[in-house]
């Protein structure tokens, strides 16, 4: 069973998951404060660094997290639309682009939980007018991640919530993609 920690960083309280299974850590989005992740971090082995894009405050200390515990960074640039398995973890990356270019979506299905950083939040959806940002493709990313089942979504910034939440009162999700 993975436990899940959210430690909030940096002056946009930008959203760093801790997922812990046994001794085993996957850190999702280090965007900030490098001392504070790794005091949460405590003893556990890191196994590797997941970033759901790139944007400065999901990335703050990811490079120094990787040199300390010496685990390689997964993000779009090194990962496929497929399954992986770094042990004890198994996802699944779905690429969500919209909010930005190199934007993905890291699904557990085994436990029913999503990491999608920002490309949704409770209630709306991440910035499109940033450069590599396009409502166009969100809204085919959007129609994409509807056709999974409901799950827990835990977003880049805010409050998590759930996959059929925001089917239901996600202004966002009301709009068919043509």
């Amino acid at each position: 069973m993975i436990k899940v920690e959210k430690i909030e960083v940096g002056y946009l309280k930008e959203n760093c998951y801790i997922l812990k299974q046994g001794n085993n850590v996957l850190v999702i989005d280090p965007g900030d404060e490098y001392e504070k992740i790794k005091n949460v971090i405590g003893s556990s082995k890191v196994v590797g660094i997941l970033i759901t894009h790139n944007h400065f405050d999901h990335i703050g200390a990811r490079d120094d997290l990787s040199k300390y515990y010496k685990v390689p960074v997964y993000d779009y640039n090194n990962l496929e639309e497929k399954e992986y398995t770094i042990e004890p973890f198994k996802f699944k990356v779905i690429k969500t682009p919209g909010h930005s270019i190199d934007s993905v979506t890291y699904y557990f299905e085994n436990e029913s939980i999503m990491f999608v950083g920002d490309f949704i939040f409770k209630d709306g959806i991440g910035r499109c007018d940033l450069t590599g940002g396009d409502i166009d493709t969100m809204y085919k990313s959007i129609s994409k991640i509807k056709t999974y089942p409901d799950c827990i979504i835990y977003p880049g910034h805010g409050s998590e919530t759930s996959l059929n939440i925001e089917k239901e009162n996600n202004p966002y999700f009301k709009i068919e993609h043509v």
